[in-house]
């Protein structure tokens, strides 16, 4: 039923190694400005212009090494 809470897709949850992450969207014409958000003492942020959920991977609670874990994430394309 069109308008009805459940009609609604739960947003997408992505993954990542860093409390600090980069959104565009999906890129493109589609997307929406590059946005960076930092998770701070949380587990998790949302981009407040498509509601993705990034969701820190468990074990990665140490320090960061932007080496390893830059954190940025640019679409289905990768970083």
């Amino acid at each position: 039923m069109p308008g009805h809470p459940a009609a609604i897709p739960p947003p997408e949850v992505i993954v990542v190694r860093s409390r600090r992450v980069a959104c565009d969207g999906v890129g493109g014409a589609l997307g929406h400005p590059r946005v960076y958000l930092e998770m701070g003492e949380g587990d998790f942020v949302e981009c407040p212009y498509c509601d993705r959920r990034f969701v820190l991977a468990a074990g990665t609670e140490g320090p960061e090494d932007e080496l390893l874990a830059p954190g940025v994430y640019e679409g289905s394309h990768g970083h």
